[in-house]
């Protein structure tokens, strides 16, 4: 029988999974997003069910399942637990927030700041074993500084206002096939705007050597951290996970330090460090 842990990091558009079998044997394995304050049960238990079960390995008894996801906090994360517990009966099942996983993975057990930079933002402080203060990140309408919507927001912003060239608009406006009553229809009358506005990040990536978009990056991530990090005031490094995080990783550390800071871990994903963050709490 192939026992082991099964750990999941869940945004709203894709779940990443890893298996953890026994002699550190691994599976990857990926779904369709779950965000519980979104999703009804019923879709729930369909990605989970559909998607999940029929791709694990032959044989495969999950002692441990831990489900990290956005939208999982009371009372939303029930639904998920629920769903959890009764597709694999016997399991120890936790389910918490997808800042609480980045605390984890960038952390462990020892405490600090911890930031979460794609297509939404989050931060908190952490004490090695869990959050104690967070900064409300309030959505991409409200907040969600630094974020890939974010960055997207500025981005149309600057183009259709007139702060960046008039050439980049051209270029933006030929390579996506896009108007500014076609945007208007996404943004505010179709559903899920904030990841059509993180689905322009490329165009900023593509064009980060200029000045006007490095001014950009560097003004996003500095607006990040003064509304959000600085609140904590700790003399810490302060540590991110997320595909912006990752993708503009010199731009995210010129604007930590530019603001005072000091940058810390900058993870990609983190599904690798809990997986072994889970390991070594079973095995002390």
């Amino acid at each position: 029988m192939n026992k082991g842990l099964l750990i999941a990091d869940s945004g709203s558009t894709k779940t990443d999974w890893l298996f953890s079998g026994p002699h550190g044997t691994q599976v990857c394995l990926q779904t369709r997003g779950i965000n519980p304050a979104r999703d009804a049960r019923n879709n729930i238990y369909n990605v989970l069910y559909h998607d999940l079960m029929p791709s694990l390995p032959a044989g495969t008894e999950v002692q441990t399942v831990c489900f990290y996801g956005a939208g999982c906090i009371e009372p939303f994360s029930q639904t998920v637990r629920e769903v959890l517990e009764e597709l694999f009966p016997g399991s120890k099942v936790e389910v918490e927030s997808d800042l609480l996983g980045a605390a984890r993975a960038l952390l462990g057990h020892e405490p600090g700041i911890a930031c979460i930079l794609g297509t939404g933002s989050n931060s908190c402080l952490y004490d090695g074993h869990d959050i104690i203060r967070n900064t409300p990140p309030l959505g991409y309408i409200l907040g969600d500084e630094g974020s890939g919507s974010f960055l997207g927001k500025s981005l149309l912003n600057g183009l259709f206002k007139g702060t960046l060239p008039a050439t980049l608009k051209e270029e933006f406006c030929e390579t996506y096939n896009l108007t500014l009553p076609d945007i208007i229809r996404r943004v505010y009358r179709e559903p899920a705007a904030n990841a059509f506005l993180a689905s322009l990040v490329p165009f900023i990536a593509a064009h980060r050597t200029l000045p006007a978009i490095r001014a950009l990056l560097l003004d996003a991530f500095r607006l990040f951290l003064r509304h959000n990090v600085v609140a904590y005031h700790r003399e810490m490094p302060v540590n991110f996970v997320g595909g912006i995080a990752h993708q503009f990783t010199d731009e995210l550390v010129e604007a930590t330090k530019a603001e005072g800071l000091e940058p810390g871990i900058i993870l990609k994903k983190p599904i690798d460090e809990l997986v072994q963050y889970h390991l070594k709490s079973v095995q002390s």
